[in-house]
């Protein structure tokens, strides 16, 4: 009986042993990282240094140094499309938001049956916030950022806003949690100092998802005058915008920096890059050797600076050639943030992080750059096929009014003359062969009228007749 006792209790202590070992092998889970998203509106491609910039980003230059340059990353000529891209993964023509962008009048937003980047984030537990410009509607409070994902919300609403007084047509617009907030000072001071204080005041149970759309450098061209001091012989208005491009990447620096103190650096993937090309190339910003600017399908207007960074996990000082498209961050950070994938809507986006991390290839994918009732663009490996570019975000590119239903057409066929580029030879779009390649047109000709057909109509609308402007935007008090 006693040497039973002595075999079951040998037994059972070489049980435990194995099952604690058994557990200590087991690959442990990732630990999630916090993320911060940096968002410029209307920077130039070729403004920051690390694309050949003159005009002193050393904070922006900095981050893209430790981490990867995104050589190809695009996004949607005007600023409320890209937007609505990020927070949901999905092109911009599917909740018709394709043409122009959402104005402060607009009857309309991001529709409400779209889930959300930061809903997604907060359903796996991420303490969620913005600081910034979120110009995806305002008109009823269901479309507000606090109703949207973001758990804290500081910023602003619409476009084209006064840096200093915060108003946009005589209508104040600036708000925490969604509430007239009359704070004062320079919006990009302002937002600056707001990110680093929710990076310090941050939830440290849980990861954190920030989520920084400047304003800067979107017109009105306005800035302190110490700014614009070192720019001396630069002609207005690039002068200005210069200044405006100093003071932004100055609060980038004081975002990082916060990081660092706080000890979230070394697990934090931040991302950065403009909303769109740069408006007026070689007068106001500068696109580089790259085709046109913002409200084309060029690349001056949809291929943008980018960068992103996470220390040991990309690799520093490393460049990515593989084209990304803004709709691809969605799922990527849904990934590394652990959260559920599945929901109703299907995504255009695809996880990039393979690619970004290891240097894997990606297979060949149509990446829709836009389509509209008028224009169009999709870029399938190497080739891309424009068709009307100087239109591609409406007739404006600021929410014109769109043709009826009953002048709608597929967007292939109402093209005077389709453009077909191959990038690897001609990244700077100077040779059209759609002439000479009629295979390669019909294949990308047939690739965007598939997509085309998937669009939804344009919400974009003129300004409501008797329209007043109210005191404060989107007030829902």
């Amino acid at each position: 009986m006693k040497g039973w006792k002595l075999w079951l209790g040998a037994w059972a202590l070489a049980s435990l042993t194995v099952g604690v070992e058994g557990r200590a092998q087991e690959k442990p889970k990732p630990e999630r990282p916090n993320i911060l998203l940096l968002l410029a509106d209307d920077l130039g491609r070729a403004d920051v240094g690390w694309e050949g910039g003159n005009l002193k980003t050393p904070n922006l230059d900095g981050l893209a140094a430790s981490g990867a340059r995104l050589a190809q990353f695009y996004v949607q000529p005007v600023c409320s499309p890209t937007r609505a891209a990020l927070m949901t993964g999905r092109y911009p023509m599917r909740h018709g938001l394709q043409v122009g962008v959402v104005r402060p009048w607009a009857q309309y937003g991001l529709p409400l049956e779209e889930r959300t980047l930061p809903q997604a984030l907060r359903e796996a537990g991420y303490e969620t916030a913005i600081v910034g410009k979120w110009h995806l509607g305002h008109f009823q409070p269901a479309y507000l950022p606090t109703r949207r994902g973001f758990e804290h919300q500081y910023g602003h609403y619409n476009g084209a806003l006064d840096y200093y007084t915060h108003e946009r047509d005589g209508g104040f617009d600036w708000h925490r949690d969604d509430r007239a907030a009359r704070d004062e000072g320079y919006s990009t001071h302002l937002l600056g100092a707001e990110a680093v204080r929710r990076i310090r005041e941050r939830d440290r149970r849980r990861p954190l998802f920030l989520y920084v759309p400047f304003n800067a450098v979107h017109a009105p061209h306005q800035v302190p005058e110490n700014y614009k001091q070192e720019f001396a012989d630069v002609p207005e208005p690039r002068r200005t915008y210069a200044g405006m491009l100093k003071a932004m990447d100055g609060a980038v620096g004081k975002i990082l920096a916060a990081l660092e103190e706080s000890g979230m650096r070394k697990n934090t993937l931040v991302i950065f890059s403009s909303d769109n090309g740069g408006p007026s190339p070689g007068r106001v910003t500068s696109n580089g050797p790259f085709r046109a600017g913002k409200g084309t399908l060029y690349e001056g207007g949809v291929r943008v600076c980018a960068c992103a960074s996470w220390p040991g996990k990309i690799r520093a000082k490393s460049t990515v050639e593989q084209p990304f498209h803004m709709v691809d961050w969605y799922p990527t950070l849904l990934r590394l943030a652990g959260a559920k994938t599945e929901q109703p809507l299907p995504l255009d986006g695809r996880d990039v992080w393979s690619a970004l991390a290891d240097g894997k290839s990606l297979d060949v994918r149509p990446i829709l750059l836009n389509t509209t009732p008028n224009a169009g663009a999709v870029r399938v490996g190497d080739w891309k096929l424009v068709v009307n570019g100087a239109g591609g975000a409406g007739m404006d590119g600021e929410g014109a009014e769109v043709p009826t239903p009953q002048r709608r057409r597929r967007v292939v066929g109402v093209a005077p003359c389709p453009e077909l580029f191959n990038l690897a030879d001609d990244p700077y779009e100077k040779n059209n062969l759609a002439a000479s390649r009629p295979d390669k047109l019909k294949e990308l000709r047939d690739a965007l009228e598939k997509l085309a057909a998937q669009a939804a109509p344009p919400r974009s609308r003129p300004r409501p007749a008797g329209f007043k402007n109210p005191a404060v935007w989107g007030d829902s008090s």
